[in-house]
C-alpha cells in the first residue's frame, strides 16, 4: 500500500470527524434556544460527561469520505480513514473512562 495515500486518507478522516464535530456543535448550539456559541456547548458537554457522544456524531462523516474512497477505487486512502476513525474511537473509549 502507498504510505502517501494511508496518510491523505488519514488526515482526510481527522478533518472529517473535526467538521463534523463543528457541525453537531452548531446545530446543538442552535436548538438550545440560547445564545450559546459552540466552544461553549463543547465545554457544557465535557462538564457534563457526553463529549465522547458528540465526538461519535461527528465520526458519521468518516462513513462518506470511506465510501468516497472505496468508489474511486482508492483503498488506501480508505484504510486511512479507518484508520482515523479507530483512534477516534479508541480517544471517545478513554475519555468515557
Amino acid at each position: 500500500m502507498n504510505k502517501t495515500q494511508i496518510l491523505k486518507g488519514f488526515v482526510t478522516g481527522i478533518l472529517a470527524n473535526s467538521l463534523g464535530l463543528f457541525i453537531v456543535g452548531f446545530a446543538m448550539s442552535k436548538s438550545s434556544g440560547r445564545n450559546d456559541g459552540i466552544v461553549q456547548v463543547l465545554e457544557a458537554a465535557h462538564s457534563e460527561n457526553f463529549l465522547g457522544k458528540l465526538i461519535s456524531l461527528g465520526a458519521i462523516l468518516n462513513l462518506l469520505c470511506f465510501f468516497y474512497f472505496i468508489k474511486k477505487k482508492k483503498d488506501a486512502g480508505a484504510a486511512g480513514v479507518l484508520v482515523a476513525t479507530i483512534m477516534i474511537a479508541i480517544i471517545t473509549f478513554i475519555i468515557k473512562l
